[in-house]
């Protein structure tokens, strides 16, 4: 078969289970490991070459442990260090030893075990969150505290990837070999830290500035390849490589527009990965060893909970928060598909428990909507406990920044005077590098692209204000969260009159005309110093202000039909010296009496 052929089969079976889990409220893991049950030896059979295309999938998981690394900065992870490294690492310390004691009792050898229970400690994390963020429980107590789990799930899933492979022991070495790759791996460890940080900036600084997005994403991922490989070549695992090539950019003000354009690679990366582990279950378990495998999906789903549950008492959750805390991260997860592979790989696990452990994992995932439609089903009063579980938003960033210009600097200044987190996006690497030698921290990214706004937290900011130079990528930007953020209350900058009507015809409410303003205050300057009064120039200009606000507001419509626009301007100056006047005849009694 060509490989367009299995290109087509890949993607049609994708287009159709993916989407379709989605509605039942599987999710979109569980629907990339039906399609490729659907397509596999133990469905259609239309491809049977899975053991390559799982390792070209793997790719996906080195891809996604980049974008966590790139999520991972310092400062926001010292913030969340208590619930993600207390209940996260106990979570994960506990339910691997349960697993693991578990697994020995069965008859699986102590280091097969051992890789079983870590494996199986870990969380979906797309799953959890996704099934989470439909019930809108993501900004709730327990959810915080499950993202705090999953969080520290993903960073210990680091070191158990690189750790596995040596519970299958190796070749003996000499003192001296130890000492050399020791010497060999920091090296290229301490490498990896000084081009990152200081060289991989500069190239990324310079590539911007052609304003070529391809070679801008190419980049992106020679940056990911090329580590991956790196830490390869020493014995290390890729994914180890390229997570640390995340956190080295984590602070880079291309951190946003590095994730917006990889993530598209990652997600079908990972999806192939997901399917071609679905092509890979051993669904003949099902039938010859259906009570085992289900005793096993019970057990542990049971297991997490309860681990979950106590966590949840020890953390202060109420009864209900409990519950939904030990339904929503009790599956097994995507890192388990990757850890039990390099196990066997490593022969630290037969197939046969890795195939059964596989199953149990894959069968856990649709467990979890089905606990969620029970919970629901026996809460007499579902709605109940939800106030006092609510968390009021404390947003890291509830303002986006679109330009960073003079005009967007100083909006920068007076929310960084307050302690008010913003994401700042500007899409000049000369702007960039200008702002960052005066300590304000900017971001490499296109505003009106969705996947950099997405990366950028416009699903969850309140606010974004709109600065940006180009007439037309500031309407372009409009539409866009006109469209796909509506929670965004928008507050734009325009250049002139026609710039204001563009972005109102896209439902901006808050347009702020860039020179309308100092020009008034320009004008009230000038009146003072030829005689008038600071009362009166106050007033005129006050009045010239609610004038034109007014005009705008009421010749919106007619701004694309010129003659009709020219007519109309010329009416409002002719009502506007109308009103002066009557302004001064008002004022002049009280003169007259004041002589």
């Amino acid at each position: 078969m060509s490989l367009i052929a299995e290109a087509a089969i890949f993607l049609g079976a994708a287009v159709v289970a993916v989407p379709l889990s989605k509605r039942l409220g599987l999710g979109s893991v569980l629907g990339y490991l039906l399609a490729g049950a659907a397509i596999g030896p133990w469905g259609l059979r239309l491809v049977s070459d899975v053991e390559s295309i799982l390792h070209f999938g793997e790719f996906g998981v080195v891809l996604l442990l980049f974008l966590i690394g790139l999520e991972l900065q310092p400062e926001r992870l010292w913030t969340m260090r208590r619930p993600v490294f207390g209940l996260g690492g106990a979570q994960v310390t506990i339910s691997a030893v349960i697993l693991a004691a578990a697994s020995y009792g069965f008859g699986v050898p102590w280091q097969g075990a051992v890789a079983i229970g870590v494996a199986l400690s870990l969380s979906s994390t797309a799953f959890a969150l996704q099934i989470m963020a439909e019930k809108g429980h993501l900004t709730t107590r327990y959810g915080r505290s499950a993202f705090s789990i999953l969080l520290f799930q993903d960073i210990a899933a680091i070191p158990i990837i690189a750790l596995v492979p040596l519970l299958g022991g190796g070749k003996e070495m000499t003192g001296a070999d130890i000492w050399i790759d020791g010497l060999t791996i920091a090296g290229v460890i301490a490498a990896v830290i000084v081009v990152g940080r200081y060289l991989l900036k500069f190239v990324l600084s310079n590539i911007a500035e052609t304003g070529l997005r391809e070679i801008f994403t190419a980049c992106g991922l020679l940056t990911v390849v090329g580590t991956a490989l790196l830490m390869q070549s020493v014995g290390l695992s890729m994914a180890l490589g390229a997570f640390l090539a995340g956190v080295l950019l984590a602070d880079s003000e291309y951190r946003h527009a590095l994730e917006a354009d990889i993530e598209p690679f990652k997600g079908l990366l990972l999806g192939l990965f997901f399917i071609a582990v679905g092509m890979s279950v051993n669904f003949g378990l099902l039938i010859t060893e259906f009570l085992v495998v289900i005793g096993c999906v019970v057990g542990l789903v049971a297991a997490k909970a309860l681990v979950l549950w106590g966590l949840g008492v020890v953390s202060g959750l109420k009864g209900m928060a409990r519950r939904n805390l030990a339904i929503a991260i009790s599956q097994g997860g995507e890192f388990a598909f990757v850890i039990l592979g390099i196990a066997v790989g490593a022969s630290v696990l037969s197939r046969g428990h890795a195939d059964m452990a596989i199953l149990v994992v894959t069968l856990s995932m649709a467990v979890t909507p089905l606990l969620y439609l029970i919970s629901d089903r026996f809460n007499s009063q579902p709605q109940a406990e939800v106030p006092d579980d609510a968390m009021p938003e404390e947003l890291e960033h509830p303002v986006i920044i679109a330009g960073f210009g003079r005009f967007g600097q100083i909006i920068g200044r007076m929310l960084r005077a307050k302690r008010i987190g913003f994401t700042a996006l500007e899409l000049d690497p000369n702007q960039i590098n200008f702002v960052a030698k005066y300590g304000n921290k900017i971001y490499y990214g296109d505003s009106t692209r969705f996947d950099v706004m997405l990366a950028a937290g416009a699903r969850e900011a309140k606010v974004l204000l709109l600065a940006v130079d180009d007439p037309d990528q500031s309407v372009r930007t409009a539409e866009l969260v006109k469209e796909r953020f509506p929670n965004l209350t928008v507050i734009a900058r325009a250049k002139d009159r026609q710039h204001a009507y563009r972005l109102m015809e896209q439902g901006v409410a808050h347009v702020i005309r860039e020179t309308f303003h100092s020009g008034i205050e320009a004008g009230r300057i000038t009146l003072e110093n030829i005689g008038y009064a600071s009362k009166d120039a106050k007033h005129i200009a006050e009045l010239f202000r609610d004038h034109d606000e007014r005009r705008l507001k009421n010749q919106y419509g007619q701004h694309n039909d010129e003659k009709a626009f020219q007519e109309s301007a010329r009416a409002w100056a002719d009502e506007l010296e109308e009103i002066f006047a009557q302004d001064a005849l008002d004022d002049k009694p009280e003169e007259d009496e004041a002589k």
